[in-house]
């Protein structure tokens, strides 16, 4: 297994490129499933999970050209629907989370699709009810093996119809909007998911040909066709990426540039970072984030109560920041009350941080209060253990900023999100090593 030395405790200096979103990746790749004509994608990053995904679909019969760096073209023209009942296709499908999504395509263009209990994260239970009950709905009848943990959804022909989701899942509502996008007559999905990368999704269908109005609301409406053809789609950078290089940057005292981060797409994560008392400032479609010499100072309510951080569904903060805003609060001057409504798992990394001297109260798994340094007193290097990709990342940006020479284990759970993390910290001026 790869393990991280790092040397921390230096300023960074210099810009960084955001590599393509990870979790849109996941959605617009398993749409090339959806049609027999090419499809050109481009900025694709080069990580664990995207890369399963291409193998995974490549095993089906997907024909893929890499043309350059983050460009490939996918042809779903003949594909082997003999593989989704081998025991291979058991073992690739359960190392891979975003599997769950080649469900949905297979079901509309060949009537089946099938998949065993995906992996992933150690972050808690992810239900799948969302993405079974709305293919339901459109007419699929579903099948679960309880002793093979293997999932699967049959129909000849799915029909439109109205449904609300329980909740607002990005995956189920992916999931089910690929499905729609060739049933027969009109579909509406209301309470939809309508983060960025959703839209992104929708509108690379649309160029195919689906007819999908109401994108970027959360309410979907469908008008079902009977096939979709080629087109050419650009990933947008990731907005998680985006988040950890402002927390490396205030953590660590650095003057860094993040580049072409696509501001329109981002939400609320600026202005939460702000509340942090983090520097973030515009320059065209960059980031610019300037040395904090006198530190940063965490915000109040109005009323003047401790300041709450939460998650919340798309407009709302993303929950794969909240680990990197607990992390940036260990060294702010002020306390805040981080909130991870939705993984009961996500908050347990913060033993590793308070090992490095940091100051937390976790008040139940869903909640922990950081009361900050202010630099006074310097995180302590130590040995730690990556659980799940965000994790990975706080705990790295944590070494960076502490004293001393710290280890990573585990370090495939970071390899899973972020693309030669290493080599892109280095060539700004962190002091970090990777061991196989």
């Amino acid at each position: 297994m790869g393990v991280f030395k790092i040397e921390g405790g230096h300023q960074l200096k210099g810009s960084i490129q955001p590599q393509g979103a990870k979790n849109e990746a996941l959605q617009i790749l398993c749409a090339v499933l959806l049609s027999p004509e090419k499809i050109t994608i481009h900025n694709i990053p080069d990580i664990v999970d995207v890369n399963k995904l291409i193998d995974l679909l490549r095993k089906l019969g997907v024909k893929i050209e890499k043309l350059q760096k983050g460009t490939y073209t996918f042809q779903a023209d003949e594909v082997n629907l003999k593989y989704l009942e081998s025991d291979q296709f058991k073992i690739d499908g359960r190392g891979l989370r975003g599997s769950i999504m080649i469900v949905g395509p297979l079901l509309a263009r060949f009537g089946k699709g099938y998949i065993p209990k995906p992996g992933g994260d150690k972050i808690g239970r992810r239900r799948l009810d969302t993405h079974f009950e709305g293919l339901i709905k459109l007419g699929a009848k579903f099948g679960y093996s309880r002793e093979e943990q293997f999932y699967g959804v049959e129909a000849k022909k799915l029909k439109g119809t109205y449904m609300l989701l329980e909740e607002a899942s990005v995956t189920g509502t992916a999931n089910i909007l690929m499905a729609a996008v060739l049933a027969e007559g009109q579909t509406t999905i209301y309470n939809a998911a309508c983060e960025p990368y959703l839209q992104q999704l929708c509108k690379m269908l649309n160029r195919m040909g689906a007819k999908i109005s109401g994108v970027g609301s959360n309410m979907l409406i469908i008008d079902g066709v009977d096939s979709l053809g080629g087109t050419e789609h650009t990933m947008l950078p990731d907005m998680i990426e985006i988040g950890s290089w402002i927390g490396l940057a205030a953590m660590t005292k650095s003057e860094l540039t993040i580049t072409n981060v696509s501001w329109k797409d981002l939400g609320i994560i600026p202005e939460t970072f702000r509340k942090l008392g983090v520097t973030v400032e515009r320059k065209g479609d960059d980031i610019y984030i300037p040395a904090h010499t006198d530190g940063y100072e965490i915000q109040s309510f109005i009323d003047g109560s401790i300041l709450t951080i939460a998650d919340a569904p798309w407009p709302g903060f993303t929950p794969d920041l909240l680990s990197i805003i607990l992390v940036v609060a260990t060294q702010a001057r002020g306390s805040v009350l981080v909130h991870q409504k939705m993984f009961e798992s996500r908050l347990f990394f913060v033993d590793k941080l308070i090992d490095m001297g940091a100051k937390i109260i976790l008040c139940d798994p869903h909640r922990a209060t950081v009361i900050g340094h202010d630099f006074k007193s310097t995180l302590k290097a130590t040995t730690m253990t990556s659980p799940d990709i965000r994790a990975g990342v706080s705990l790295l940006i944590a070494a960076l900023s502490a004293k001393g020479t710290s280890t990573i284990q585990n370090i495939e759970q970071i390899d899973r999100g972020y693309e030669n993390i290493d080599e892109r910290l280095r060539a700004i001026g962190a002091k970090i090593e990777r061991i196989d």
